[in-house]
Formats: structure tokens, sequence, C-alpha cells
């Protein structure tokens, strides 16, 4: 009998107190859902510390979110924001962090533009693909045009790299670099001469990035540049619209058309 008294007590406390927990929870529930709580706010700041942004603006942030943000403070999934976000234009990485009652602090690193890549895409320092506007690009910045098959962004970064170091001592840039379907390569510098490298040897092997092909392409532009000091003493003031350079011994070019100076 007495120990039917002490289950029966033991019953009745757990109820009780699961009672007052349920009540407690649904209290608290109640008061998260409060509108007090809400996301009103969203704050940008750069991802490294001592850094500005430059493309990404709270506008163009807002205008991604904007009804489709789900929950409050306590409710909001951060990594489904943070995957949100990063769909915004030169967004490369975020990080979400709550802010007590009602905000979000934004931690953005943007792309960093290297340059256009195909049609209507840029590539980043890191030979990432990504979505912008050239309109956004700050005025009088001029980045080169690379081309190139889907998938190929890393070798082609590598070879423009290689090409602008070559030409770099001959005050020359690198306007457009060009890969075709068929891997051959197509150059044009700043001073409007195209160079024809031929195919690459990566292309013909295992390796996707191109390490083992490496220094048969270096050696073209090699050569070339190393005669670059004749080659010009020879031409007298004479520019070469276009340079073959995928001879096995040599290259060819094609001088550009002389302009004819207007006689008196």
């Amino acid at each position: 009998m007495f120990q039917d008294a002490r289950l029966i007590n033991f019953i009745a406390n757990s109820l009780a107190l699961l009672a007052v927990a349920a009540l407690l929870l649904g209290v608290l529930v109640w008061v998260a859902q409060r509108p007090y709580f809400a996301i009103t706010t969203m704050r940008l700041q750069a991802a490294e510390v001592g850094t500005e942004l430059r493309f990404v603006t709270a506008s163009s942030l807002n205008e991604v979110v904007k009804d489709k943000l789900r929950g409050n403070f306590f409710f909001i999934n951060l990594d489904d924001t943070r995957q949100l976000i990063e769909t915004t234009p030169w967004v490369r990485r975020a990080r979400v962090q709550r802010v007590w009652p009602d905000a979000l602090t934004v931690y953005v690193e943007e792309h960093q533009p290297l340059a256009l890549w195909n049609e209507n895409e840029m590539i980043n320092t890191w030979g990432e693909v990504f979505e912008a506007y050239a309109a956004e690009l700050p005025e009088g910045t001029q980045l080169p045009q690379l081309k190139g098959p889907d998938d190929s962004e890393r070798l082609v970064v590598q070879r423009y790299a290689e090409v602008a170091r070559w030409f770099a001592p001959l005050q020359l840039r690198v306007s457009e670099l060009a890969l075709s379907p068929r891997y051959a390569w197509e150059v044009t510098l700043s001073d409007g001469m195209r160079l024809n490298l031929g195919r690459d040897p990566a292309a013909d092997i295992a390796d996707p990035h191109g390490r083992s092909g490496a220094l048969p392409f270096a050696a073209r532009i090699e050569r070339f540049v190393e005669a670059w000091p004749r080659l010009a003493h020879t031409l007298n003031g004479r520019t070469i619209a276009h340079a073959d350079l995928r001879y096995p011994n040599g290259f060819a070019i094609k001088l550009a058309p002389v302009t004819p100076t207007p006689s008196k």
C-alpha cells in the first residue's frame, strides 16, 4: 500500500513538472516569435580586417535577400542565409553572425577581378569564374579578355601569367588570350600584335593543368622574345600585325600595313 502511494506521488509530481516545463516552453516559443525579434537590420563588413568593400553594397545585398529570409533572430538558419548571400554578384564567400536582438552582421569576401571570361563572366585571382557586371568596375579599369572551353579556367589563367611575365620587359600587356576547343592558343598584345602559339601539349596528356606542357609552351614565347631586340631594329619602326610561333625552328611574321603620309 505504501509503495503504491509513493508510485502515485512520483507519477503526479512528474506530470506536474512536465506540465510546468511545457508551459515554460510554450511561453519561450511565444516570446521568441514576437515581432521584436524579427530581422530588420543587416550590417555589411569586409571579411578581412583593414580592407573596404569595393563592389558589394548594402543595397545590392538587400535586393538579393529581400523577401527570402526565413525566421527571426532565434530561428533563422545562418547556413541557408550564407548560401543565399553568396548568390549576390561580387560575393565570393560570406559569413553571417546574429546581433541581438534583431540584426545580422554579414562578413563578405569579394571576388577580385583578374580578367573578363568568355562572353558575360569574369574570372578572379583564384582562377574561379563568377558573374558580375563589367560596368561596375572603377572607371579606367582595363581587364584582359580570356577565353576558353568549360573547365579550362585554371589552365588559361596559368598561361596568361606566363605570357604576361614574358612580355612585361618589352612594355607589352596581354589584351586577349584565347584557347580554342582544340586547345590552340592565340594571344593579342596591347600594341595590337596577334601571336599564334598553336596547340597546347597539355591537351595530349593526362594532367589537366598542363604542368608537363609548360616548358614547350614557354619555349615558343622565349624564342620570340629573345629575338625581339634584333627584330625591332630590323623593322625600323614598322609594326607587326601577326606572328606565327608554331614553327619548330623559328617563327613567321606579317607586318602591319604602312599608313601613307599625306603629301603637301
